[in-house]
């Protein structure tokens, strides 16, 4: 490792932390749903699915928007708002920061489709009847933003406001866009992460159009099997992340818990297709390269890898690919998991949430497991974890999100 070119920098810590997920809710409800070694993924009861050639999905249960959301409010948010404005108010709590004493905080958020699916439901009401019966807030809500502006107004956040729809790659977008806003002075405090629910039937049938969701509909907690030769398409799910990112210093002024730091983020684009991967991996790999080089760190510094891992045929070899090219022979001797068996593949949010986990496996000293990895492909001949977690203590971890479009994002965190 060399941090001689980083020596006088801004540092950028997590914590705190946020979730609501298909594997558990909040930090602890997240981290014991990846240490039980269960899936979260089930049949889907939100709508039916009869017509569809996929049946499974990672839907949140047991969620209730009225101990997040004011009063004044509950009537008024959809579902992807609720889970933002929820998965904000856990990571402030899970912090313990006075929002009231650090008016420039903000919030930086991603999301694939933002409101799309509360618009579709409501475009029912609007056919079946009438335009008078349509939701009032209908166009306050079905941008991506409203994620972020609701939270901002849920919380009273007066820094600066983004939010990017950079399809499955977001969610670490938005944690990688927060780093480089604390990182060159503009903020000292973000709330960051993803935020998706596309569990509706439009918005779900036009994954299963394209063929790229799994058809394994028997055994739901089965049906996500990143890098194993049975995998047949990735699980759609929904779910929030969002983590309290600070200047470090600030963090320990106030004597916060610190999950991990923060150190490096890449961002490229495979300028090729807008479902499949580059093959060989140049762009993806490039990608895990320049957070690397933000982070000053060498690929023998990397102690686990969070790989996208979407169970898909063509994108779990090429990632494995990208890897290769990006670790050279060292790439063998890292441990590697995909944990979207566990909270299924929230599209924006995902990488939100994998952050999360990967700050949450570097504080505790346990590396999650690719559940149903039971007969490995061997074009991924990596060290993916199979089925059972590792207990080890590890320096530094890279986090991968790849989406359509080509959108390559990569995260570099590390044990402070």
């Amino acid at each position: 490792m060399d941090m001689s070119d980083n020596s006088n920098r801004r540092r950028v810590v997590i914590t705190g932390i946020g979730a609501v997920t298909a594997a558990g809710i909040g930090a602890r409800g997240l981290w014991e749903g990846i240490q039980s070694g269960r899936s979260g993924i089930t049949e889907i009861t939100a709508f039916d699915t009869a017509a569809f050639r996929t049946k499974v999905a990672g839907q949140v249960h047991g969620f209730e928007a009225g101990e997040f959301v004011s009063k004044k409010n509950r009537k008024r948010l959809d579902r992807f708002a609720s889970f933002a404005v929820a998965a904000g108010r856990m990571a402030v709590e899970d912090a313990g920061v006075d929002l009231s004493a650090n008016g420039d905080a903000g919030i930086v958020m991603g999301s694939a489709l933002g409101g799309l699916g509360f618009a579709e439901e409501q475009h029912d009401v609007y056919r079946d009847r009438g335009l008078d019966r349509v939701h009032p807030a209908l166009a306050l809500l079905v941008f991506g933003a409203s994620s972020s502006c609701h939270m901002a107004i849920e919380l009273g956040l007066k820094g600066p406001n983004l939010t990017n729809s950079n399809s499955c790659s977001s969610g670490t977008i938005a944690v990688g866009e927060a780093y480089e806003m604390i990182m060159s002075g503009r903020a000292g405090m973000i709330l960051a992460g993803g935020c998706e629910t596309p569990l509706y039937p439009l918005t779900f049938g036009s994954f299963t159009i394209i063929k790229a969701m799994t058809a394994r509909n028997d055994e739901p907690g089965r049906a996500c099997r990143p890098f194993d030769m049975q995998r047949d398409g990735f699980v759609m799910g929904e779910g929030a992340a969002v983590l309290v990112m600070e200047e470090m210093g600030r963090a320990l002024d106030r004597g916060a818990k610190i999950y991990a730091e923060v150190m490096g983020y890449g961002l490229t684009n495979d300028a090729y297709h807008m479902t499949s991967s580059r093959p060989g991996g140049e762009c993806a790999a490039r990608a895990m390269n320049i957070a690397l080089a933000k982070a000053g760190l060498t690929p023998a510094d990397i102690g686990y890898i969070n790989a996208h891992g979407s169970s898909t045929p063509i994108n779990d070899k090429h990632e494995t690919e990208a890897i290769k090219l990006t670790f050279g022979t060292h790439a063998y001797n890292i441990p590697v998991s995909g944990t979207k068996p566990f909270h299924a593949h929230p599209l924006g949010a995902t990488g939100a949430i994998e952050a999360a986990i990967c700050a949450l496996a570097i504080h505790d000293g346990y590396l999650p497991p690719t559940l149903n990895l039971d007969t490995p492909d061997p074009d991924c001949d990596l060290d993916y974890i199979p089925n059972v977690g590792r207990a080890r203590k590890v320096d530094y971890v890279l986090s991968n999100s790849f989406g359509f479009g080509g959108m390559n994002a990569a995260l570099v965190l590390g044990r402070v």
